[in-house]
């Protein structure tokens, strides 16, 4: 039985107690300022406190195509997702975060892309890393994900990802779990990869990615231990622990002894490096800058 109206786009954002109100508000304005207009916005408020509840009950009337569902009780981000899905219409699936930039082309890009690639279940992009300093680097993906790009870290960044609808229809969604909290994007992927579905990721700087010190805090010590099983289960699945995965099973218990403070600061260090060389490379998008001020204002 068909919808009344179908979107060709569902794009879908979990919120749970985001006290930055003008991030979210900025957010959310990313999407409906979208070139690509044919789209409706699920936002599912995750059991939020009162007052961040209250703000997401205003985005309500910013525009007809936001669609706000939700429950009192949080259940974490892939619950949020599953149930967006659930409600979603459109033929494709956006994937958006509370206190990121989606650029103005990103939905046309990638609709077109997919259109033209059926191969494709989804497709993500690069992005620029902001923080509220403005732009200090840049993460550049594999454009063609193989078995072994899933070794270091998900190769797709989860919140510039669309996928095809039908892909959620013939799988299961993302999996609620306590191993999955913080890395359910890294399991799934990995999961659909292993189910030889191919993802896809455009070279093209579609999406400004929100990445301070705080990002680096919010890994506590028993979501490390479940990434690590995480990866060696699915390691093992890919025949791929030896001979150095077994190594990368390790790495985010390796990287939870390190000062939070020095993380981020090799973080950056490489982010910020790789984003010099492109720009002196000449690769540089000129309009990103004015872009990124204009939605965000934080440059």
């Amino acid at each position: 039985m068909k919808h009344a109206y179908e979107p060709e786009i569902s794009v879908v954002m979990g919120v749970y107690n985001q006290w930055d109100r003008k991030a979210l508000h900025d957010a959310v304005a990313s999407v409906l300022d979208q070139t690509f207009r044919d789209f409706e916005f699920i936002i599912y408020d995750d059991g939020s406190d009162e007052e961040a509840a209250g703000y997401i009950r205003e985005l309500g009337t910013l525009d007809e195509r936001i669609v706000l569902i939700g429950r009192e009780e949080n259940h974490g981000l892939a619950f949020s997702l599953n149930a967006c899905i659930k409600r979603a219409k459109g033929r494709y699936i956006a994937r958006m975060d509370a206190d990121d930039i989606a650029l103005p082309g990103r939905l046309l890009a990638q609709y077109e892309f997919m259109e033209a690639h059926p191969e494709y279940a989804w497709c993500g992009c690069n992005a620029k890393l902001f923080d509220a300093s403005g732009v200090w680097g840049a993460r550049f993906m594999p454009e063609c994900p193989s078995d072994r790009d899933y070794l270091p870290f998900s190769p797709f960044i989860h919140p510039t990802v669309m996928y095809r609808r039908e892909l959620f229809e013939k799988n299961d969604g993302y999996q609620v779990s306590e191993e999955t909290l913080r890395c359910e994007d890294y399991e799934i992927f990995m999961r659909l990869h292993q189910s030889g579905y191919r993802g896809y990721n455009l070279q093209q700087f579609l999406f400004c990615y929100r990445e301070d010190t705080a990002s680096f805090q919010r890994r506590k010590f028993c979501f490390r231990k479940a990434e690590m099983r995480l990866r060696y289960r699915n390691f093992k699945a890919m025949h791929m622990l030896f001979p150095s995965g077994w190594l990368y099973c390790l790495r985010p218990l390796l990287g939870g002894l390190l000062p939070y403070a020095l993380v981020a600061f090799m973080k950056r260090k490489e982010a910020g490096y790789k984003y010099g060389r492109k720009q002196t490379a000449g690769t540089e998008n000129p309009q990103l800058q004015a872009e990124l001020t204009e939605k965000s204002g934080v440059l």
